[in-house]
């Protein structure tokens, strides 16, 4: 336990906040710095043809200990940090959790009214921020997970395993994470990201997803002789947001149902522009939700004289139709997850991963927990048992593997 904790902890010291505006790959310099450390662990504990690439792929394999040729597996993780909060995390604590709400800060409190699962965690170690940025389990904890699960087997030869590879992409948070995969070069039958929330979740379904990008160009006059003349494009946004259904936001919606999120905005009387991502699980209503906010636009062009331009690009699919021919994939992950004593949780993602795009692409790649809970915020946190798990199930699958 300790050596994984301490291994997360070095990670998360290191900002690797990605940036949706930066048009480098990785998007920011921190990537490259987490990046060159994780080749030099990787390299210590035995993998001795870690690399980096130019563009912050870290690739690394542990070659197979059997005569008989079985699939070989991929593990991957993602470098970046959500770009919503500061991601350098340098002061975490850990705290023996007795019940009860857990005070960040002076101004910042997790609360088992906001967050009842706390109730489930009485008597685990946990470890939080201390609310002044992310904790950054979102992935540096998949990483680190990944990296004890390689030293152990690598300590173990007693256990019989085939190939195995390993990746951490950079600009997962930003949508970019599989861009410049090396899907071919990666060599891998199938794969899992370790990207998800609690202990035991394994998905295969995710959002179809969608960034949007609008820009109003306004008109701006003196407001003494502003009447009939003016055009306010601050006001033409929010008649954008206005006319979005009230109940289809994140904050209003669960399970399988999607939404629209406004993620920016910035404006003046002369100019503005908000940036959207749109969601939805089934690829009709996805389709329906991008028409519907073009429509909007379409309508209040017609009103205010073609003053707005949309731009609409897709992101990522619902992966479900690219596992659902492999769903032995699924089973390994299942059955060995019950052979440690994990209740696996197999339920939709609300969000997207790497394996989402990496399916499409070729590699079937479902979804792993990593133990964390409320990813993108200061409240994040992770039990550390749930970190040693997910190492463990990494070893059971790839020795269970062996086993076909």
């Amino acid at each position: 336990m300790e050596k994984i904790v301490e291994r997360f902890k070095r990670y998360i010291a290191v900002g690797t906040r990605s940036d949706e505006t930066s048009k480098t790959c990785p998007s920011t310099p921190g990537q490259l710095e987490l990046g060159a450390l994780l080749v030099e662990e990787l390299k210590e504990i035995g993998l001795t043809d870690a690399r980096q690439d130019e563009s912050g792929y870290v690739y690394a394999s542990l070659e197979s200990n059997m005569e008989r040729k079985v699939p070989t597996i991929g593990f991957i993780a993602h470098l970046d940090t959500s770009p919503d909060l500061d991601g350098k995390c340098t002061n975490p604590q850990i705290i023996k959790y007795q019940g009860g709400d857990i005070k960040l800060n002076d101004q910042y409190t997790m609360t088992v009214e906001e967050f009842p699962f706390l109730k489930d965690l009485v008597g685990k170690e946990l470890m939080v921020t201390d609310g002044t940025t992310l904790l950054g389990a979102d992935d540096k904890a998949g990483i680190a997970e990944i990296i004890d699960a390689m030293e152990y087997l690598i300590q173990h030869p007693e256990i019989k395993h085939g190939d195995i590879r390993i990746a951490f992409t950079p600009d997962e948070e930003i949508g970019r994470g599989a861009d410049l995969f090396d899907v071919e070069g990666f060599g891998a039958d199938f794969a899992y990201t370790l990207d998800g929330g609690p202990l035991g979740e394994l998905e295969y379904e995710n959002f179809n997803a969608a960034s949007v990008k609008i820009q109003i160009q306004g008109k701006n006059v003196h407001p003494g002789t502003a009447k009939n003349i003016m055009i306010n494009s601050q006001l033409v946004a929010m008649d954008i947001e206005a006319m979005l259904p009230r109940n289809e936001k994140p904050e209003y919606t669960e399970g399988y149902e999607g939404f629209y999120l406004l993620t920016r905005f910035t404006g003046t009387v002369d100019s503005s522009e908000m940036n959207y991502i749109i969601r939805d699980h089934s690829r009709a209503k996805f389709e329906a939700k991008k028409d519907y906010i073009r429509n909007v636009v379409d309508f209040l062009n017609q009103k205010y004289g073609e003053i707005i331009t949309i731009e609409i690009k897709d992101s990522y699919y619902n992966m479900k139709e690219k596992i659902e021919p492999h769903m032995e994939i699924i089973e390994l992950a299942k059955e060995s997850m019950m052979e440690i004593g994990i209740e696996p949780l197999i339920r939709p993602i609300r969000g997207g991963t790497d394996g989402a795009r990496l399916s499409y692409m070729g590699l079937p790649c479902p979804n792993l927990f990593t133990g964390g809970y409320n990813y993108h915020g200061r409240f994040e946190f992770i039990p550390l048992e749930s970190m040693k798990k997910a190492s463990q199930l990494i070893v059971k699958i790839i020795e269970n593997n062996a086993k076909k």
